[in-house]
């Protein structure tokens, strides 16, 4: 199927992005609702967990102790799931909702109005709502795992509604689907990644590197989180995830300080407001546009279901020795303040800044695309090579950090004899998944460009909806039966 699609990329470039179009317009006009419920549904179920009896069970028995820190537990988590979104789409986005804002609503482009609905809309496309779809089946995974001691494997979630049927045929083909959706999503995402650092180089050297830059940097991140994925969760996952949650830590605070910071902070509470008091309507889609709500908000979720299903087996494994309440506040709260803080920051200061030059920044993203957006904004706010530099470290570090966790739980899903005790697979069989995403990123950044990368997210999305709704059944299941349902298992 992945090879099939690579091919069609190559061959027929044109009628490739042609099928995802279709294909795309179709999974987010049919399944457009689903997505949307699902989300909301799954943050009310979390919630009702963590006031249950099952919020004070602690993963993997009173005994279990515990992989990581907190510190480096937030950290691995919080680079497992953003990788390079956060960066490349925090400047890019909120320029398309301040000045092409849903007529729907009314509102003039560029205004204080639709800078408050940018806001707004950043915060609902990068916190709650998106962490609840991890947070659910990561946490449905964990139980399972460590509790009821099910096998390292996607159908391990379909346990409480199948009994150990849902481990058969089927099963086996959960795990190929879901595999594919999150090299879809991997691609994706490493492809934004290419283009983004492509563009950096490209403008602090001032020259064009074109198609050979672009292979050069997709095989150097391929071989930088293949050697990080070897070296194993202690010394390569977790360093790297810690010094690159501190490099957001200080391209946030430098940010605050060198960018209008009160009229961002303003603007913050502003777009907090409207966040907050149009909550479930803007996420079902009823108060904006039936095709902006498509190609924003659903798009967004099907990205992040696309990667949700392996991600929370590597999100999973992290979370023994604490508590259920606890793994729900790393793992949906904390990022999701995060994902806050860096929107005030980065997207806050985008939309001020368009706003004060006559939407300069607009027009680069109109003119060049999304590439050369986030660091025009560090040049505006007269950063110079230095903060450029540490920029594009920080946008290597994400998708490295991030692609680690994800290429250790496919080979892991890939491999016979996973256990707690023997959590990582061979080596050869991460090379086989590490090169596999970066040859796919880089074809597609070759034929198919933003658009259709973009759309290749949808369609890792897909497949993957339908296996978070049964994890989150399972979840729901085990809190229906009380904690003795995910007791851990007796001998």
């Amino acid at each position: 199927m992945l090879a099939s699609a690579l091919g069609l990329s190559l061959w027929q470039g044109t009628a490739f992005v042609a099928l995802e179009t279709a294909i795309n317009n179709w999974v987010l006009l049919r399944l457009g609702p689903v997505f949307a419920v699902a989300g909301v549904a799954f943050l009310v179920l979390l919630a009702v967990i963590a006031l249950s009896p099952l919020g004070k069970l602690t993963i993997g028995g009173p005994g279990a102790t515990p992989l990581l820190n907190r510190w480096r537990w937030f950290a691995v988590m919080l680079c497992t799931t953003i990788a390079t979104g956060i960066l490349f789409w925090g400047a890019a986005e909120p320029l398309f909702h301040l000045n092409t804002p849903p007529a729907m609503l009314g509102l003039r482009p560029g205004s204080d109005g639709a800078a408050a609905f940018a806001m707004s809309t950043m915060f609902l496309h990068w916190t709650l709502t998106p962490y609840a779809i991890y947070t659910v089946a990561a946490l449905a995974f964990a139980l399972l795992y460590y509790n009821r001691r099910e096998p390292f494997s996607l159908s391990s979630l379909f346990v409480p509604l199948l009994g150990q049927r849902a481990h058969g045929p089927m099963g086996t083909a959960i795990d190929v689907v879901c595999l594919y959706a999150l090299v879809a999503g991997m691609a994706a995402s490493l492809g934004a990644g290419i283009l983004a650092l492509a563009g950096g180089i490209e403008g602090l050297g001032g020259f064009s590197g074109g198609g050979p830059l672009r292979w050069a940097i997709a095989a150097t991140i391929v071989a930088s989180f293949l050697i990080s994925a070897a070296t194993g969760l202690q010394k390569g996952i977790a360093g790297l995830s810690a010094l690159n949650t501190w490099l957001f830590f200080a391209i946030i605070a430098f940010v605050l300080v060198a960018g209008p910071t009160a009229q961002m902070l303003g603007l913050s509470l502003r777009g907090g407001a409207d966040y907050v008091g149009t909550f479930v309507p803007r996420n079902l889609g009823l108060d904006v546009d039936g095709d902006w709500h498509r190609q924003w908000t659903i798009f967004n979720w099907a990205n992040w279901f696309a990667w949700a299903p392996v991600t929370a087996l590597f999100l999973g494994r992290l979370a023994v020795g604490y508590s259920v309440r606890a793994f729900i506040l790393f793992n949906l709260i904390l990022p999701a303040l995060f994902g806050a803080v860096w929107m005030t920051a980065i997207a806050g200061a985008t939309i001020v800044l368009d706003q004060h030059s006559a939407g300069s920044l607009y027009a680069v993203l109109a003119s060049q695309g999304p590439d050369p957006v986030l660091f025009r904004l560090f040049d505006a706010l007269g950063g110079g090579s230095l903060v450029t530099a540490t920029v594009l470290f920080a946008i290597f570090l994400s998708y490295v950090a991030g692609a680690d966790a994800n290429v250790s739980a496919m080979s892991a899903l890939s491999t016979h004899g996973i256990t707690p005790d023997r959590p990582e697979a061979p080596l050869f069989v991460q090379i086989v998944w590490g090169v596999t995403v970066g040859l796919v990123a880089i074809m597609l950044v070759a034929s198919s460009g933003i658009d259709g990368i973009r759309m290749m997210s949808v369609l890792g999305g897909f497949p993957a909806l339908f296996v978070i709704i049964g994890a989150a059944l399972s979840l729901a299941v085990m809190a229906v039966r009380g904690r003795h349902e995910a007791a851990p298992a007796t001998s």
